[in-house]
């Protein structure tokens, strides 16, 4: 069975990663130091657990489980603390990649697929955005992200890795067997901050009601996280076959306020508690992703709709 490294599988998207990788005949061997992921995630495969900022212990692992390529999630991904804390980011995310590309390249693995965001565009956009738009992230999370697809591909220009770099929109939803879902601390995103509000937790913060919108609320591209799993097993499928790098868009190409959210969430019997509160700065008011490119390339698109993600959603984080 053909094994494959996935840094970061004890989280969110790489715990969906990980199980959907088994089920698809891979072995997923899954390097976290749980920082931010969960012990309880790993069920698919062994969990070497460590800092990728460990040299010796990526060499041992490489030398034991020789994996035939890498799909990397690990990595801060607060844009909030990447603001007040740059350094945190720039060393984790940046350093921790540099640390793995050398332990690749010394075990003569070429191929990785990169977990990047669509924060690496920044927020002077127009939606929906595609590949060719610029790149000019407006927080130090971005930037980081930025700088190692600048990275990737400079190795890629010299033959030395061939990598596929996912820029992901907003993910959202929970495994359709209720094994895994979103459990950030803290919890930033929207979806679960307002289930949560709804199940007696805090009220949710609705940050603006004053953007250039039809409701006055941001919009934003929400794609399933299987969906987003599933994108990643075609990318190294793709990867491996035709040793093509690239950047591709992840996501739905369809966009929801905030307000749109709240309402698809009543509709599902819930209630959510808000209050408004004042714009984050630099929030763009719309991002919307073009993935035809995803599509024409790695045959992948998405197959969740919104009233789809946010049943998973409330089904996991009713239950957990």
């Amino acid at each position: 069975m053909k094994k494959i490294l996935i840094t970061g599988g004890a989280g969110y998207i790489g715990s969906h990663t990980c199980k959907l990788i088994a089920n698809s005949g891979y072995e997923p061997i899954c390097f976290d130091n749980l920082s931010t992921g969960y012990k309880d995630f790993v069920k698919w495969g062994p969990l070497i657990t460590g800092d990728l900022r460990d040299a010796a212990l990526l060499k041992d692992t490489f030398h034991k489980f020789k994996p035939e390529a890498v799909i990397h999630f690990a990595g801060s991904s607060l844009v909030g603390e990447s603001v007040s804390n740059p350094l945190k980011y720039y060393d984790n995310n940046v350093g921790s990649t540099l640390s793995l590309l050398n332990a690749m390249k010394n075990a003569n693995v070429k191929n990785i697929v990169f977990s990047s965001t669509c924060a690496t565009y920044g927020a002077d956009t127009n939606s929906p955005i595609d590949e060719s738009f610029p790149q000019r992230p407006i927080n130090p999370y971005g930037a980081s992200k930025l700088m190692i697809e600048k990275i990737l591909n400079s190795l890629a220009d010299i033959k030395e890795i061939t990598h596929i770099s996912l820029r992901y929109f907003n993910a959202a939803g929970a495994d359709k067997n209720n094994e895994i879902g979103e459990n950030h601390n803290p919890e930033t995103h929207l979806i679960p901050l307002a289930i949560n509000s709804a199940l007696g937790g805090d009220e949710l913060k609705v940050f603006g009601n004053d953007f250039p919108t039809k409701d006055g609320t941001a919009i934003r591209d929400y794609i399933h996280v299987e969906d987003l799993a599933s994108a990643h097993i075609k990318a190294l499928e793709y990867m491996i076959d035709s040793g093509n790098s690239d950047f591709i868009n992840l996501g739905t190409g369809k966009g929801y306020s905030v307000k749109e959210i709240l309402t698809a969430l009543k509709d599902l019997g819930l209630n959510p508690r808000t209050i408004e509160s004042q714009r984050r700065i630099g929030d763009p008011a719309v991002l919307v992703a073009n993935a035809n490119k995803a599509k024409e390339i790695l045959n992948w698109k998405p197959n969740y709709n919104l009233r789809e993600i946010l049943a998973s959603a409330k089904a996991w984080h009713s239950k957990n």
